[in-house]
């Protein structure tokens, strides 16, 4: 019997089109997925619930959610709940940007244990 090498990736799934696009895109290419979504004290679990709901849908072979505080970053209303989300359309930077998140989220994938 051939030795096949499994192809593992981990996706940092936040629940959204573009990384469940990013998930789909990598289980059709023929890696074997982890999914990894960051409890990062934002205010609400709508983006957590449709993670996972992403993760099995797609045949994720494992979905985690990592607990990372970043309230201490400050400024955004998605991690303060001394400042109101804005229910309208604003200018500018939105009140609801956690500044270097994303910077954040692929470091802790980098920095975290290899699948």
């Amino acid at each position: 019997m051939p030795f096949t090498e499994v192809r593992r990736a981990v996706v940092l799934l936040s629940g959204g089109l573009d990384s469940a696009t990013a998930l789909a895109w990598a289980i059709q290419e023929g890696w074997e997925c982890f999914a990894l979504s960051v409890a990062y004290g934002q205010r609400h679990e709508a983006e957590l619930a449709a993670a996972a709901k992403v993760a099995q849908a797609l045949g994720a072979r494992e979905h985690r959610v990592m607990q990372v505080d970043l309230a201490g970053i400050g400024g955004s209303a998605l991690t303060d709940p001394s400042i109101a989300v804005p229910e309208t359309p604003t200018t500018g930077i939105p009140v609801t940007y956690v500044p270097a998140r994303n910077t954040l989220f692929l470091a802790l994938l980098w920095a975290g244990p290899k699948c």
